[in-house]
């Protein structure tokens, strides 16, 4: 399983009337060509993971998704054989990206999706709301007769002297809540996405115990981040905000699927050429400089072993 925040994939941009104006992606100079070249590039990542695992992903996290357009046309493209289906919701994020879902459709049943979606109200005194949150992407399936949850996450930036967390901490819990009740069901749960936090944040750690000291999820990129493996880069700084947790279900001895293993991939494909930035994702855009690479975070992939 796998999951990719793909750095702003958006349709081409219609031709301005003046270079000066604003554009639908935000982008400097987002034309087909720009579009159709990181389509390419995103599907021959999922090429590429396929062919360092022996198996293509089951399951595609995604984030940064601006419209089900460009996922008809990802999931299109020749070299992956029209083996994915996908499950998107548009939301209400201010910049007009979401969370989605690819699954293997030989391999994966869906029972059920829905966007969750969170507000926040801006003034105790006025009767206003405000979300600038990407919807949590929620999708039950059945998978070898069992039953697994997807929650697919990009939680708010840490922008502006991380103005966010509050906002991050809120989802999180409402998350681990509604996690335990699935667990309690006996229901497996995995969640990934782009938490915009390290494993070792606090935020993070909450989330592996129940409010009553149970075990609900492991964290297996806690491992990966102590000994530097990141999945992003905020100037000198290494992040791994990329991740997986997996219900505690995923390492019981009865059930089906085992987890193994975390990696990052961080195949050197997919890094940058510039010395100065040696082992960094090879970005699309560095601000308004377009460099024409995959993304500017490295995917992330999580082995499980069939019983």
């Amino acid at each position: 399983m796998m999951f990719y925040n793909v750095e702003n994939l958006f349709p081409p941009d219609p031709p301005s009337l003046h270079k000066f104006d604003p554009t639908p992606s935000g982008l400097r100079g987002w034309n087909n060509y720009r579009y159709n070249n990181k389509l390419f590039k995103i599907a021959y990542v999922f090429d590429w993971v396929a062919e360092a695992y022996g198996v293509h992903p089951m399951i595609i996290g995604l984030s940064e998704i601006s419209s089900s357009k460009v996922l008809d046309d990802l999931t299109q493209i020749e070299i992956l054989e029209n083996r994915y289906d996908y499950i998107h919701f548009n939301s209400l994020d201010e910049r007009g990206v979401d969370t989605a879902l690819l699954f293997d459709r030989s391999k994966v049943e869906v029972l059920h999706a829905e966007p969750i979606t969170f507000l926040f109200e801006i003034d105790d005194n006025v009767d206003e709301y405000i979300d600038t949150t990407r919807d949590v992407l929620w999708v039950k399936t059945k998978i070898n007769s069992k039953i697994i949850n997807y929650f697919v996450l990009h939680l708010p930036s840490k922008r502006k002297h991380d103005v966010n967390k509050a906002k991050r901490d809120y989802i999180l819990n409402s998350i681990k809540n509604k996690a335990d009740e699935l667990v309690s069901e006996k229901e497996a749960v995995i969640l990934c996405g782009d938490f915009n936090e390290n494993p070792n944040d606090e935020s993070l750690l909450k989330m592996e115990k129940t409010d009553e000291g149970n075990d609900l999820f492991i964290n297996p990129f806690k491992e990966l981040f102590h000994r530097k493996q990141f999945s992003t880069f905020h100037f000198h700084d290494g992040l791994l905000f990329d991740q997986f947790l997996v219900s505690k279900n995923f390492t019981d001895s009865d059930f089906q699927l085992q987890f193994q293993e975390a990696h990052v991939f961080n195949h050197q494909k997919l890094s940058s050429w510039d010395r100065k930035f040696q082992g960094r994702p090879f970005r699309t855009y560095a601000g308004t400089r377009y460099l024409g690479g995959y993304s500017d975070h490295y995917p992330v992939i999580t082995e499980f072993r069939k019983k």
